[in-house]
C-alpha cells in the first residue's frame, strides 16, 4: 500500500507488497523489493537499491551523496539486502568513484542513528548500536556486534563475531572472534559467550583461545606469532580465517 501522502518518483521500481507510509520521498533511479514497510518521512534517494522483507523506519535516508569531497556526481548506489531492520535517523550514503556502491547485506540491525559512509561493506547478521558512525570504505565481516557511540576510522576492517564495547574508537582493524575495549581500544580477550552462542563448539573455541594467547601474549611480533600458528596448529576455517585476516591487514591490529 502506497499511501497517498508519500511521493514515489515515477522512474521508481516499486515491488510486490511494499507498504509506504506519508511522507516518504522515494527518488529516480531507485529499485525497491517486495515485502518491504518504509516508515513516514524516511527518505529513499537516487542510486539505492533494496532487497526484500526490509523495515525502514522514520526519517531514515538511503542513497544521499557521499560526505566526500572528492564526489563529482559519478553514477553510484546505496544497496541493502534483504530483511534489514534500519531504525530511525539512520543515514547509508552511496559510493564514489573508489568503488562505486555501498553496501549492507542481509539480516542486519542497525539501530538509531547509525551512519554508514560512502563505499563501506557491511556484511550479514550485524548489529550495530545507536549512533555508531562508520567511515568511507570500511568493512565489517558477518555477525559482528559494535556497540552504541563507537567510532570507526575510515578504511578499518571488523572481522566476524567479534564484540566491541560501546563508546570506542579506533583506526586499527579488530580480527574476529574478540572482544575489543577500554580507552585507548585495545584486545580484551575473545567473544566465548557469543562464539558459544553461535554453536561453536568447545574445542574450536579453545583452538582461537590459544590463537590469541601466541599474537598477543608470546612476546612474538606479528609475523612470527603467524608463522607458529601455522605450524603448531591443526588446519581449520577458523584459524585460517584469522591469519588471513591479519596477515592481509594493511592497517594493522589493535593491541
Amino acid at each position: 500500500m502506497i499511501s497517498p501522502l508519500a511521493y514515489v518518483h515515477p522512474e521508481a521500481k516499486i515491488g510486490e507488497n511494499v507498504e509506504i507510509a506519508p511522507f516518504v520521498f522515494i527518488d529516480k533511479n531507485v529499485v525497491i523489493g517486495d515485502n518491504n514497510k518504509i516508515m513516514a518521512n524516511a527518505n529513499i534517494l537516487y542510486g539505492s537499491r533494496i532487497g526484500n522483507g526490509n523495515t525502514i523506519f522514520p526519517g531514515a535516508v538511503i542513497g544521499a551523496i557521499p560526505q566526500d569531497l572528492k564526489f563529482q556526481g559519478e553514477e553510484s548506489t546505496a544497496e541493502i539486502g534483504d530483511n534489514n531492520l534500519i531504525r530511525e535517523n539512520v543515514t547509508i550514503n552511496r559510493g564514489t568513484a573508489a568503488k562505486g556502491r555501498t553496501i549492507v547485506g542481509n539480516n542486519n540491525l542497525l539501530m538509531e542513528s547509525v551512519h554508514v559512509a560512502h563505499d563501506a561493506l557491511v556484511g550479514n547478521g550485524c548489529i550495530i548500536g545507536n549512533s555508531t558512525k562508520m567511515a568511507g570504505e570500511i568493512v565489517i565481516d558477518d555477525n559482528a556486534i559494535i556497540s552504541g557511540g563507537v567510532l570507526m576510522h575510515q578504511f578499518c576492517h571488523v572481522g566476524s563475531y567479534v564484540m566491541i564495547q560501546g563508546g570506542s574508537r579506533f583506526s586499527k582493524d579488530i580480527p574476529p572472534y574478540i572482544i575489543a575495549g577500554r580507552e585507548p581500544i585495545a584486545f580484551s580477550g575473545i567473544n566465548i559467550i557469543g562464539l558459544r552462542r553461535r554453536g561453536f563448539t568447545n574445542e574450536v573455541i579453545e583452538s582461537i583461545h590459544n590463537a590469541y594467547r601466541i599474537i598477543y601474549q608470546s612476546g612474538l611480533n606479528t609475523t612470527e606469532a603467524l608463522k607458529k600458528i601455522e605450524d603448531e596448529f591443526e588446519k581449520s576455517p577458523e584459524i585460517d580465517y584469522i591469519i588471513d585476516f591479519i596477515r592481509n591487514s594493511e592497517r594493522g591490529i589493535i593491541k
